[in-house]
């Protein structure tokens, strides 16, 4: 799988363990900074990965801040991408399940590092079930939704 990654200072030391795990899985990795963990500003470097989604050149993407909130607007904000911020398991597995995410957030101030490489685990193992799911992403990215009148 073809994994774009980013994140500010705050994800700096996290980003570079997952690249090392996710390359020791067989995945490929590109890394759009940041290079260190001097004060950096978190949408220079979680907008990339998330184009790269978008654009096909990245099946997915991570990306990493303090709390993971910020990353994960700046990636929502790229059209046909849906990261998800995920604090434990149950919320990785149920953003793949239920919303197709192919966009990962993680806040490092939030979860230990092993409890990342967990989560990144079971963010990239679990499947989509499709279904009514399927018809809910439809809505996501620009169906009609019907609304009652007042």
């Amino acid at each position: 799988m073809k994994i774009a990654i980013g994140s500010d200072h705050a994800g700096f030391d996290y980003k570079q363990r997952i690249i090392t795990h996710l390359e020791k899985l067989g995945h490929e990795v590109r890394d759009f900074g940041t290079s260190s963990a001097e004060p950096a500003d978190y949408p220079l470097f979680c907008r990339p990965p998330a184009e790269a989604v978008a654009r096909g050149e990245a099946d997915r993407c991570i990306v990493l801040g303090g709390s993971g909130n910020g990353e994960a607007i700046v990636a929502n904000r790229v059209r046909g991408v849906r990261c998800a911020l995920c604090w434990n398991l149950e919320t990785a597995a149920l953003s793949r399940q239920h919303n197709d995410a192919n966009g990962l957030s993680l806040g490092a101030r939030m979860v230990s590092p092993e409890l990342a490489l967990q989560i990144v685990d079971v963010w990239l193992s679990t499947t989509f079930e499709g279904g009514r799911h399927a018809r809910r992403i439809a809505l996501i990215d620009g169906g009609v939704i019907d609304l009652p009148s007042d």
